[in-house]
Protein backbone atom coordinates (compact mmCIF):
# COMPACT_ATOMS: atom_id res chain seq x y z
CA UNK A 1 0.00 0.00 0.00
CA UNK A 2 1.60 3.39 -0.78
CA UNK A 3 2.23 6.26 1.65
CA UNK A 4 -1.08 7.88 0.00
CA UNK A 5 -2.97 5.01 0.06
CA UNK A 6 -2.11 4.62 4.01
CA UNK A 7 -3.18 8.48 4.85
CA UNK A 8 -6.35 7.64 3.05
CA UNK A 9 -7.22 4.85 4.66
CA UNK A 10 -6.42 6.31 8.23
CA UNK A 11 -9.04 8.70 7.09
CA UNK A 12 -11.82 5.67 6.75
CA UNK A 13 -14.61 5.71 9.86
CA UNK A 14 -13.61 3.02 11.99
CA UNK A 15 -10.04 3.27 12.14
CA UNK A 16 -9.88 5.30 15.65
CA UNK A 17 -7.40 7.84 14.86
CA UNK A 18 -7.14 10.68 12.33
CA UNK A 19 -4.08 10.16 10.09
CA UNK A 20 -1.70 12.63 11.72
CA UNK A 21 1.29 9.96 11.52
CA UNK A 22 2.19 7.89 7.64
CA UNK A 23 5.34 5.79 8.01
CA UNK A 24 8.51 6.29 5.83
CA UNK A 25 8.95 9.58 3.63
CA UNK A 26 5.50 10.47 4.38
CA UNK A 27 5.70 10.75 7.85
CA UNK A 28 8.70 13.18 7.45
CA UNK A 29 6.90 15.29 5.17
CA UNK A 30 3.62 15.25 7.66
CA UNK A 31 5.75 16.59 10.81
CA UNK A 32 7.39 18.96 8.59
CA UNK A 33 3.93 20.31 7.69
CA UNK A 34 3.82 20.19 11.98
CA UNK A 35 6.10 23.26 12.05
CA UNK A 36 3.29 25.09 10.58
CA UNK A 37 0.29 23.42 12.35
CA UNK A 38 0.93 23.65 16.27
CA UNK A 39 -0.69 19.98 17.70
CA UNK A 40 -0.70 17.75 14.79
CA UNK A 41 0.45 14.64 16.32
CA UNK A 42 -2.43 14.86 18.74
CA UNK A 43 -5.10 12.12 18.07
CA UNK A 44 -8.56 13.14 16.99
CA UNK A 45 -11.53 11.35 16.84
CA UNK A 46 -12.85 13.40 13.98
CA UNK A 47 -11.48 15.19 10.94
CA UNK A 48 -10.71 18.88 10.43
CA UNK A 49 -9.11 21.50 8.42
CA UNK A 50 -6.07 20.79 9.63
CA UNK A 51 -5.87 16.64 8.29
CA UNK A 52 -7.19 18.71 5.02
CA UNK A 53 -3.78 20.63 4.79
CA UNK A 54 -1.75 17.63 5.79
CA UNK A 55 -3.44 15.34 3.42
CA UNK A 56 -1.68 18.45 0.56
CA UNK A 57 1.54 18.07 2.42
CA UNK A 58 1.17 14.23 2.00
CA UNK A 59 1.35 14.77 -1.49
CA UNK A 60 -2.45 13.48 -2.39
CA UNK A 61 -3.54 13.88 -5.80
CA UNK A 62 -7.36 15.63 -7.03
CA UNK A 63 -9.38 12.29 -6.40
CA UNK A 64 -7.96 11.51 -3.08
CA UNK A 65 -8.02 15.39 -1.65
CA UNK A 66 -11.94 15.14 -3.16
CA UNK A 67 -11.88 11.81 -1.24
CA UNK A 68 -10.83 13.08 2.21
CA UNK A 69 -12.77 15.87 1.94
CA UNK A 70 -16.17 13.99 1.63
CA UNK A 71 -14.80 11.61 4.69
CA UNK A 72 -14.14 14.91 6.56
CA UNK A 73 -17.19 16.38 5.80
CA UNK A 74 -18.84 12.73 7.13
CA UNK A 75 -16.94 12.02 10.18
CA UNK A 76 -17.86 15.76 11.11
CA UNK A 77 -21.69 15.14 10.85
CA UNK A 78 -24.01 13.05 13.36
CA UNK A 79 -24.26 9.67 11.92
CA UNK A 80 -26.97 8.53 10.43
CA UNK A 81 -29.09 5.04 9.46
CA UNK A 82 -27.85 3.67 5.95
CA UNK A 83 -30.69 4.51 3.25
CA UNK A 84 -32.06 2.81 0.16
CA UNK A 85 -31.86 5.46 -2.61
CA UNK A 86 -35.14 5.80 -4.60
CA UNK A 87 -34.32 5.00 -8.18
CA UNK A 88 -33.22 8.24 -9.76
CA UNK A 89 -34.94 9.47 -12.80
CA UNK A 90 -33.43 10.31 -16.29
CA UNK A 91 -34.54 13.25 -17.16
CA UNK A 92 -36.39 13.18 -21.29
CA UNK A 93 -33.65 15.98 -22.14
CA UNK A 94 -31.00 13.73 -20.94
CA UNK A 95 -32.05 11.14 -23.18
CA UNK A 96 -32.28 13.60 -26.19
CA UNK A 97 -28.88 14.35 -25.75
CA UNK A 98 -28.13 10.57 -25.82
CA UNK A 99 -29.84 9.74 -28.53
CA UNK A 100 -28.47 13.03 -30.61
CA UNK A 101 -24.73 11.11 -29.85
CA UNK A 102 -25.36 8.75 -32.93
CA UNK A 103 -21.76 7.85 -33.69
CA UNK A 104 -21.01 7.45 -30.52
CA UNK A 105 -21.38 4.95 -27.70
CA UNK A 106 -22.83 6.73 -24.60
CA UNK A 107 -24.64 5.87 -21.11
CA UNK A 108 -25.36 7.51 -17.76
CA UNK A 109 -24.31 5.71 -14.85
CA UNK A 110 -24.76 6.77 -10.84
CA UNK A 111 -21.81 6.17 -8.66
CA UNK A 112 -22.73 2.38 -8.00
CA UNK A 113 -21.99 2.06 -11.53
CA UNK A 114 -24.98 0.82 -12.87
CA UNK A 115 -26.01 2.17 -16.38
CA UNK A 116 -29.10 3.96 -16.07
CA UNK A 117 -29.94 5.28 -19.40
CA UNK A 118 -27.57 4.78 -22.82
CA UNK A 119 -28.24 5.98 -26.58
CA UNK A 120 -28.39 2.83 -28.96
CA UNK A 121 -24.53 2.72 -29.73
CA UNK A 122 -24.30 2.55 -26.22
CA UNK A 123 -25.87 -0.35 -25.69
CA UNK A 124 -24.55 -2.09 -28.18
CA UNK A 125 -21.26 -1.55 -27.21
CA UNK A 126 -22.29 -2.94 -23.75
CA UNK A 127 -24.30 -5.55 -25.18
CA UNK A 128 -22.81 -8.17 -23.08
CA UNK A 129 -23.45 -6.73 -20.25
CA UNK A 130 -27.41 -6.21 -20.92
CA UNK A 131 -26.87 -9.67 -21.25
CA UNK A 132 -26.12 -10.06 -17.86
CA UNK A 133 -29.55 -11.54 -16.01
CA UNK A 134 -28.76 -9.39 -12.92
CA UNK A 135 -30.40 -6.17 -12.44
CA UNK A 136 -30.11 -3.71 -12.31
CA UNK A 137 -27.41 -3.35 -15.04
CA UNK A 138 -23.92 -2.81 -13.26
CA UNK A 139 -20.95 -2.29 -14.57
CA UNK A 140 -19.09 -3.40 -11.50
CA UNK A 141 -21.26 -6.72 -10.71
CA UNK A 142 -20.42 -7.52 -14.64
CA UNK A 143 -16.63 -7.21 -13.95
CA UNK A 144 -15.98 -9.29 -11.19
CA UNK A 145 -18.92 -11.97 -11.05
CA UNK A 146 -20.02 -12.35 -14.86
CA UNK A 147 -17.70 -15.35 -16.21
CA UNK A 148 -18.06 -14.03 -19.81
CA UNK A 149 -15.98 -10.13 -18.37
CA UNK A 150 -12.77 -11.45 -19.12
CA UNK A 151 -13.29 -12.16 -23.00
CA UNK A 152 -15.05 -9.44 -23.78
CA UNK A 153 -12.73 -7.12 -21.39
CA UNK A 154 -9.11 -7.71 -22.35
CA UNK A 155 -8.09 -5.97 -19.88
CA UNK A 156 -9.77 -6.42 -17.37
CA UNK A 157 -7.62 -6.07 -14.34
CA UNK A 158 -7.37 -2.53 -15.27
CA UNK A 159 -11.23 -1.58 -15.55
CA UNK A 160 -11.69 -3.79 -12.37
CA UNK A 161 -9.34 -1.78 -10.20
CA UNK A 162 -10.96 1.42 -11.72
CA UNK A 163 -14.76 0.40 -10.92
CA UNK A 164 -13.16 -0.21 -7.11
CA UNK A 165 -11.60 3.02 -7.21
CA UNK A 166 -15.03 4.60 -8.45
CA UNK A 167 -16.94 2.87 -5.44
CA UNK A 168 -14.16 3.84 -2.85
CA UNK A 169 -14.50 7.43 -4.34
CA UNK A 170 -18.19 7.18 -4.03
CA UNK A 171 -18.63 5.39 -0.59
CA UNK A 172 -16.64 8.34 0.77
CA UNK A 173 -19.14 11.11 -0.99
CA UNK A 174 -22.16 8.79 -0.17
CA UNK A 175 -21.48 6.65 3.28
CA UNK A 176 -24.78 5.92 4.08
CA UNK A 177 -25.97 4.70 0.72
CA UNK A 178 -27.43 1.07 1.53
CA UNK A 179 -27.82 0.12 -2.02
CA UNK A 180 -23.97 0.64 -2.71
CA UNK A 181 -23.31 -1.05 1.07
CA UNK A 182 -24.92 -3.97 -0.54
CA UNK A 183 -23.17 -4.45 -3.69
CA UNK A 184 -19.91 -3.93 -1.66
CA UNK A 185 -21.16 -6.49 0.37
CA UNK A 186 -21.74 -8.94 -2.14
CA UNK A 187 -18.87 -8.64 -4.21
CA UNK A 188 -16.43 -8.98 -1.37
CA UNK A 189 -18.52 -12.56 -0.57
CA UNK A 190 -18.18 -13.61 -4.01
CA UNK A 191 -14.87 -12.15 -4.93
CA UNK A 192 -11.46 -12.29 -3.97
CA UNK A 193 -10.03 -10.25 -6.20
CA UNK A 194 -12.10 -7.64 -5.40
CA UNK A 195 -12.05 -7.80 -1.94
CA UNK A 196 -8.22 -7.70 -2.55
CA UNK A 197 -8.82 -3.80 -4.14
CA UNK A 198 -11.16 -2.55 -1.86
CA UNK A 199 -8.79 -3.18 0.79
CA UNK A 200 -6.40 -1.13 -0.82
CA UNK A 201 -8.26 1.88 -0.20
CA UNK A 202 -7.57 3.45 -3.79
CA UNK A 203 -9.76 6.07 -5.27
CA UNK A 204 -9.43 7.71 -8.87
CA UNK A 205 -11.38 10.14 -11.12
CA UNK A 206 -11.23 8.23 -13.85
CA UNK A 207 -12.63 11.05 -16.08
CA UNK A 208 -10.65 9.92 -19.00
CA UNK A 209 -8.62 7.26 -20.94
CA UNK A 210 -9.24 4.09 -23.03
CA UNK A 211 -11.16 1.07 -22.99
CA UNK A 212 -10.66 -1.72 -24.71
CA UNK A 213 -13.33 -4.26 -25.93
CA UNK A 214 -13.50 -7.35 -27.41
CA UNK A 215 -16.82 -7.38 -28.95
CA UNK A 216 -18.62 -10.54 -30.12
CA UNK A 217 -20.24 -8.59 -33.08
CA UNK A 218 -17.17 -7.02 -34.36
CA UNK A 219 -13.80 -7.86 -32.50
CA UNK A 220 -11.57 -6.00 -30.92
CA UNK A 221 -12.32 -2.42 -29.43
CA UNK A 222 -9.61 0.42 -28.14
CA UNK A 223 -11.89 3.64 -27.69
CA UNK A 224 -10.72 6.43 -25.87
CA UNK A 225 -13.89 8.13 -23.20
CA UNK A 226 -14.37 11.26 -21.55
CA UNK A 227 -16.75 10.93 -18.48
CA UNK A 228 -18.30 13.62 -17.28
CA UNK A 229 -19.86 14.16 -14.13
CA UNK A 230 -23.64 15.86 -14.80
CA UNK A 231 -23.66 19.60 -12.49
CA UNK A 232 -27.68 19.44 -12.67
CA UNK A 233 -27.87 15.87 -11.21
CA UNK A 234 -25.13 14.75 -9.12
CA UNK A 235 -24.01 11.61 -8.75
CA UNK A 236 -24.64 10.77 -12.08
CA UNK A 237 -22.40 11.07 -14.92
CA UNK A 238 -21.98 10.83 -18.53
CA UNK A 239 -19.78 8.82 -20.43
CA UNK A 240 -18.79 9.08 -24.16
CA UNK A 241 -16.65 6.97 -26.30
CA UNK A 242 -15.19 8.04 -29.49
CA UNK A 243 -13.17 7.30 -32.32
CA UNK A 244 -10.90 9.00 -35.01
CA UNK A 245 -12.00 8.95 -38.62
CA UNK A 246 -9.86 6.69 -40.31
CA UNK A 247 -8.42 4.72 -37.42
CA UNK A 248 -9.79 0.73 -37.40
CA UNK A 249 -11.70 1.32 -34.58
CA UNK A 250 -13.77 4.03 -35.69
CA UNK A 251 -14.76 1.44 -38.63
CA UNK A 252 -15.56 -1.09 -36.17
CA UNK A 253 -17.60 1.60 -34.72
CA UNK A 254 -19.55 1.79 -37.72
CA UNK A 255 -19.95 -1.72 -38.61
CA UNK A 256 -21.22 -1.29 -34.39
CA UNK A 257 -23.57 0.87 -35.57
CA UNK A 258 -24.64 -1.36 -38.69
CA UNK A 259 -24.97 -4.64 -36.38
CA UNK A 260 -26.79 -2.11 -33.68
CA UNK A 261 -29.58 -1.49 -36.49
CA UNK A 262 -30.17 -5.01 -38.04
CA UNK A 263 -30.76 -6.23 -34.28
CA UNK A 264 -33.46 -3.19 -34.10
CA UNK A 265 -35.16 -4.18 -37.11
CA UNK A 266 -35.47 -8.10 -36.22
CA UNK A 267 -37.22 -6.36 -32.75
CA UNK A 268 -39.41 -4.43 -34.77
CA UNK A 269 -40.35 -7.51 -37.10
CA UNK A 270 -40.60 -9.83 -33.74
CA UNK A 271 -43.14 -7.55 -32.23
CA UNK A 272 -45.36 -7.03 -35.44
CA UNK A 273 -45.74 -10.67 -35.84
Amino acid sequence: MSQRQEYVRQAQPGQGRAPAIVRGAGRQRVLECGHRFPGLAKRQQRLAPLELEVGACVGLDEAERAHLDDLARTANTSRRPARRRAPQPIRPSLQHLLDAMTEAPAFIRNGRLDILATNRLGRALYAPVFADPACPVNLARYEFLNPGAADFLPRLELQAAGAVALLRTEAGRDPYNRDLTDLVGQLSTRSEKFRILWAAHDVRLHQTGIKYFHHPAVGELALPFEAMPIPTEPGLTITALSAEPGTPAHDSLQLLASWAATLDQDSTTASTN
